[in-house]
């Protein structure tokens, strides 16, 4: 009878260890599902981000232009245009939805 409690006491350990590596295994699948669907938005708005990106490059390049006393001042203060504040509201919405 001692072997048999053995045994039953190993069972229960064993089902007890495989229904937690199949919650593990479920966290890690719901894990990557979101990295994929993270990866799958940042490959759509790739381009939209990029042009945002450019848009505030050249931005900060004609800021810096005026604070080093760029004497062009028509290509310094030239308005980079609402596109750029456009394109991140857009992805700010896309990214809360």
């Amino acid at each position: 009878q001692g072997a048999k409690a053995d045994m039953e006491s190993d069972l229960e350990v064993k089902l007890s260890e495989e229904k937690s590596t199949k919650k593990e295994l479920m966290a890690t699948g719901n894990y990557i599902s979101s990295l994929h669907s993270e990866c799958d938005w940042l490959m759509q708005y790739y381009d939209v981000r990029k042009e945002a990106r450019t848009d505030e490059i050249d931005a900060l390049e004609k800021a810096a232009g005026i604070l080093r006393g760029a004497d062009d001042f028509e290509f310094a203060l030239v308005q980079v245009g609402a596109s750029h504040i456009r394109t991140r509201k857009f992805l700010r919405r896309q990214r809360a939805a």
